[in-house]
């Protein structure tokens, strides 16, 4: 229980720092109805258990490319003719994510933009969503209309490789194996695969892709359980991009 606290606070410690500095910049610098929005929308979470909604400059760069669009062309829609989807205009803006998800909307007031969302259960399933952590919102006003944009993501944060090993190696160790310093064989298996010369003998070897980095795969942990292994190396590859910046790590461990 120890070590997964630590790992814990060692993955909050690394958002703090981006999290103070965005909250910083967004109560001086977005524009009113955003930030408006974004009370209303963390207020109503609240409500549900749902941890609130931090602001993230990224998706708020995406949400007003959309948010022109549909203020000059309407009528309101998610993409329209030439445009992106959703996730590669949020990655083209610097954000990174597991899961996105986009609302618009049109209304005389701020207030009636988010009771619409909170009205249209596909809107208010992805306003509540408790599986997202972070947002960017977007009003233009045009023709006497609001026109809002809200792009909710969950959030990865990019690690380097040493960081990606050090993360899962506090695993591994929570587990009751002891971490082997050469890397060699584990990050050429990352990357290379079957393919992949490995001069030493690994009793399990195995490679898994995705966003979360706080568990092992159930697989490698009933290996780790059966007690037949001691020692471990850990592996990274540079951070995948599976579209549109939908983010994932790639890792490899071999147990001996």
């Amino acid at each position: 229980m120890r070590s997964i606290l630590c790992l814990a606070l060692f993955a909050a410690g690394m958002l703090a720092q981006r999290d103070l500095t965005a909250q910083a910049e967004s109560s001086r610098t977005i524009q009113p109805e955003a930030w408006q929005l974004l009370q209303m929308a963390n207020q109503a979470r609240a409500t549900t258990g749902a941890q609130p909604l931090k602001w993230d400059p990224a998706l708020a760069a995406a949400a007003r490319q959309h948010c022109l669009r549909m203020a000059a062309e309407g009528p309101i829609s998610h993409r329209y003719a030439g445009e992106d989807d959703l996730s590669v205009r949020a990655g083209q803006a610097g954000a990174h994510f597991s899961m996105i998800e986009e609302n618009v909307a049109m209304g005389p007031t701020v207030d009636s933009v988010h009771v619409g969302w909170m009205h249209s259960p596909g809107h208010r399933d992805n306003l509540l969503n408790p599986n997202v952590d972070r947002v960017g919102i977007a009003v233009v006003a045009s023709r006497g209309e609001l026109y809002a944009v809200a792009d909710y993501e969950q959030s990865v944060k990019v690690l380097e490789q040493d960081e990606v090993e050090a993360v899962v190696g506090r695993l591994l160790r929570a587990s009751g194996v002891s971490l082997r310093e050469d890397r060699v064989d584990a990050r050429a298996y990352c990357a290379e695969g079957k393919d992949a010369e490995i001069t030493s003998q690994p009793g399990f070897l195995m490679m898994w892709q995705g966003p979360d980095l706080t568990r092992l795969p159930q697989k490698l942990v009933a290996r780790l359980a059966s007690g037949q292994y001691h020692e471990a190396a850990v592996g990274s590859c540079p951070t995948t991009d599976l579209g549109g910046s939908f983010t994932a790590y790639r890792v490899a461990v071999m147990l001996y």
